[in-house]
């Protein structure tokens, strides 16, 4: 059906079922990582080296290049995109529309609290995204998962200890954006494994270029427009041109596999990824940037990893639980019995 094909690249010749053993949800999640801390340094990279600090312009780049990805991996035969109805198309605004308030929101709520109280809140994003998956979706989860959750919100509290300052406004801000996220990831999910069943890249396609049309809504509303037009002038160089493109090409393949990895995993391990890269964040940026962190944030950084480690080993736990196929020891007893009554009745 329409949207339910997979990648042409994932599917080997000659007979060689290799691809199930690269098209695991444990790989997926190994290039999230990868792409997600590539695309860090390369931003940094760009801000120190061109002077380029235009967050939405960046963000309408990286939309921009997502959808003429998606676009041509879709003539190229990769997918198929879905036939959908007025419904599912306004479904899609919405979704691109969340998108880009999440990216808005989080962008105020940084300048109105402190950089480590903001870290220290959006770690929060697994539990807003456990409330949602129990009060909308019905789902129910162990109490081995809460626990495992534990050390992961406390060593990335630790990690990122710091200034915690805040206003009342600036509060609710991050408040907001961390349940934005958390919405965010648990819509990805259903419109990719619910009644949509979206091919990732067509979610990529129909999203992003509604995305890069309010990206540049929201960059003209706080007068980055203007200074870009004004940057463009006077210091655009064919140099940067490129950098930014490799930029947008990076971010197109790590939205494709971010859309992957949480259709083949689940909205809760998202989140728990997402917290995972950010204190690997603060391990690329000590190795590679030099930046100087205290005992207690390296021993966040630990725990947070062990954190990550616990909680995949009991989602891995579960998983192969709920797999387990079910022993037929029972009913071939009762067979052999039924099978007795037979043959001393004739």
């Amino acid at each position: 059906m329409p949207g339910k094909d997979r990648p042409r690249s994932l599917s080997l010749p000659m007979g060689v079922n290799k691809a199930g053993k690269v098209d695991t949800s444990y790989s997926w999640l190994a290039a999230y990582f990868m792409l997600n801390l590539t695309l860090t340094i390369y931003n940094k990279a760009i801000l120190s080296t061109f002077g380029f600090s235009f967050p939405w312009t960046l963000t309408g780049i990286h939309t921009l290049c997502s959808g003429a990805g998606a676009m041509a991996m879709a003539r190229m035969g990769y997918f198929v995109p879905a036939q959908l109805g007025e419904h599912e198309n306004m479904v899609m605004l919405m979704f691109s529309f969340l998108y880009t308030l999440n990216i808005a929101i989080s962008n105020v709520s940084l300048n109105a609290v402190s950089v480590a109280f903001h870290q220290v809140v959006r770690a929060m994003t697994p539990v807003f995204t456990i409330a949602l998956s129990i009060l909308f979706l019905g789902k129910r989860y162990s109490t081995l998962t809460y626990l495992s959750l534990l050390p992961l919100l406390l060593g990335v509290y630790m990690a990122t200890v710091g200034d915690y300052s805040y206003s009342a406004m600036g509060f609710f801000l991050t408040l907001l954006g961390t349940a934005l996220a958390a919405i965010k990831t648990v819509v990805t999910n259903r419109i990719q494994v619910g009644r949509l069943q979206l091919h990732p890249l067509d979610l990529l396609l129909r999203m992003s270029p509604l995305a890069f049309v309010q990206t540049v809504i929201f960059s003209w509303m706080q007068g980055e427009l203007d200074a870009m037009v004004e940057f463009c002038h006077t210091k655009m160089s064919v140099s940067l041109v490129l950098a930014l493109l490799v930029n947008g090409i990076i971010a197109f393949f790590l939205n494709y596999v971010s859309f992957t990895a949480n259709k083949k995993t689940s909205a809760l391990t998202m989140t728990v990824a997402a917290n995972v890269k950010q204190v690997l964040s603060i391990v690329v940026a000590v190795t590679v940037f030099g930046t100087t962190i205290g005992f207690l944030n390296g021993l966040g950084i630990v725990v947070t990893l062990l954190g990550g480690a616990c909680y995949s080993y009991v989602d891995l736990r579960e998983k192969n639980q709920r797999l387990r196929p079910m022993t037929p020891a029972a009913p071939q007893v009762h067979e052999m019995e039924n099978l007795m009554s037979v043959r001393v009745t004739n």
